[in-house]
C-alpha cells in the first residue's frame, strides 16, 4: 500500500483494493467456463455435425460482453476504495486587494522605465486578466496607507486610481497590510491608530472601546488557521524596508490569525541602487527575507520580480493561482457511473448480437 501514496489519486478506504485480486479469478473462471463448453460441443458425432449444430461461430464478438462486465466489476471495486484525485476547479476567491507600494524608493529605473510605471503597467494587464465577477479594492502606501479604490468590480474605476499614484516618503508595509484587512472586513471597524500608536486597543474593535473596557455586545474574536479564509486574499507589491507605521510583523500575525492569504511581490534586485532627490541621495535596497515571512505566516507565496517582464510573469501567475485552485475530490460517483455504463453496453451488446443477456 505505500506504492499507493506516490499516485495522483489518493483513496480514502485502500484496504478494499486488496479486492481487485478477484479480478484474475474471474478470468481464470471464464477460461474455465470456455474450455469446458468447447469440450462439450466436442461430443458430437463428427466434426461436419459440430458445425452444422453450431453454424458460423460468433468469433472475437462472444468475448466482449465479458470482458465490458468484468470492467464493470473493476470499476465497482476502484469506487468502493472511495477514491480521491486533484481537479482543477473555479476558486471560491471573491475579494482581491492590490496594496501598491508609491513610496519615493519606486523611482529608482533597475526595473524599466522605474519601479512604480513598470508596476502601473502590470497591475492594469492584471487587471484585465481577472474574470468579471471578481472584486477587486486598492491600497497605496508610503509613509501611511489608505484605500484609493474601495472593492469594486468596475476595472476602468480601478485602472483610473492606478494612474493616480503619486510618490511620497518612508514605506509603511505593516499599515499596508492593516488596511487591506479593513477592506476585507468592513464591519469588524478596524482602528489603525491603535496599532501605530499603541496597542493597548483591539484593532479590530468597534471605534473608541479598548479591551479592557466592558463589551458585553462584542462577540470575542476566535482567531482560525492561516490561510484558511477562502473569499478574499491581498496582494502585497513593494520594494523596500518598512521604515515606519504598524510593526510588519505584528500585522502579518492579524492576517494569519483571520485566515487571509497576502501574495507578497518584491520589486527590484537585492543589491538596489542608489537615487537621489530634492538634494538627498540613499540606497533602496529588496528586502526579501521580510516578504517571504509575510508570504510563509499568511500561506501565501512570495515572488520575485527584477524586470519588468519578470513584474508581468507574476501577475498571469497569480491570475492563475487567484481565480482556480486544485481540490482533493472523491470521484467514486464517477466510477460508479462508468461501471453502470460499461453494464448497459455489455447486456445491449449481448442482446444484439445473441439476444440473450450474457
Amino acid at each position: 500500500m505505500n506504492a499507493l501514496q506516490n499516485l495522483p489519486v489518493s483513496f480514502l478506504w485502500p484496504q478494499l483494493l486488496w479486492a481487485l485480486l478477484l479480478l484474475p479469478v474471474l478470468v481464470l473462471l471464464y477460461w474455465w467456463l470456455m474450455r469446458r463448453r468447447r469440450q462439450a460441443s466436442l461430443r458430437f458425432a463428427s466434426l461436419s455435425i459440430v458445425r452444422e449444430a453450431m453454424g458460423k461461430g460468433p468469433g472475437w464478438r462472444r468475448h466482449v460482453p465479458p470482458v465490458l462486465l468484468l470492467l464493470a466489476f473493476a470499476a465497482m471495486l476502484l469506487a468502493s476504495a472511495r477514491p480521491m484525485a486533484s481537479i482543477v476547479l473555479p476558486s471560491t476567491q471573491q475579494t482581491i486587494i492590490l496594496a501598491m507600494d508609491v513610496s519615493g524608493s519606486m523611482r529608482a529605473t533597475d526595473v524599466l522605465p522605474n519601479r512604480l510605471v513598470a508596476s502601473q503597467n502590470a497591475a492594469k494587464a492584471f487587471l484585465a486578466e481577472l474574470p468579471r465577477h471578481v472584486k477587486v479594492g486598492i491600497v497605496a502606501f508610503a509613509g501611511s496607507a489608505q484605500v484609493v479604490q474601495p472593492v469594486t468590480l468596475s476595472r476602468e474605476d480601478l485602472v483610473a486610481a492606478i494612474d493616480k499614484f503619486q510618490m511620497q516618503r518612508a514605506t509603511a508595509i505593516g499599515s499596508a497590510i492593516v488596511v487591506s484587512l479593513s477592506e476585507i472586513f468592513p464591519g469588524q471597524g478596524i482602528d489603525l491608530a491603535s496599532m501605530t500608536y499603541g496597542r493597548h486597543n483591539d484593532p479590530f474593535a468597534p471605534q473608541g472601546k479598548a479591551i479592557d473596557q466592558p463589551q458585553t455586545e462584542k462577540k470575542p474574536f476566535e482567531p482560525v488557521p492561516p490561510g484558511s479564509y477562502g473569499s478574499a486574499a491581498i496582494i502585497l507589491l513593494t520594494d523596500g524596508q518598512r521604515t515606519t507605521g504598524v510593526d510588519t510583523e505584528e500585522a502579518t500575525r492579524l492576517a494569519a490569525e483571520r485566515g487571509v492569504r497576502i501574495y507578497t511581490v518584491g520589486v527590484g534586485t537585492v543589491d538596489g541602487e542608489v537615487i537621489g532627490f530634492e538634494g538627498w541621495s540613499m540606497r533602496v535596497r529588496l528586502d526579501e527575507e521580510t516578504l517571504k515571512t509575510v508570504a510563509r505566516d499568511t500561506r501565501g507565496e512570495y515572488f520575485h520580480a527584477g524586470t519588468a517582464d519578470n513584474l508581468k510573469q507574476v501577475y498571469e501567475t497569480l491570475s492563475t493561482r487567484l481565480t482556480v485552485e486544485k481540490k482533493e475530490t472523491e470521484v467514486s460517483g464517477l466510477l460508479a457511473l462508468v461501471a453502470a455504463l460499461l453494464v448497459l453496453l455489455s447486456a445491449g451488446l449481448s442482446l444484439f448480437w445473441f439476444n440473450r443477456v450474457l
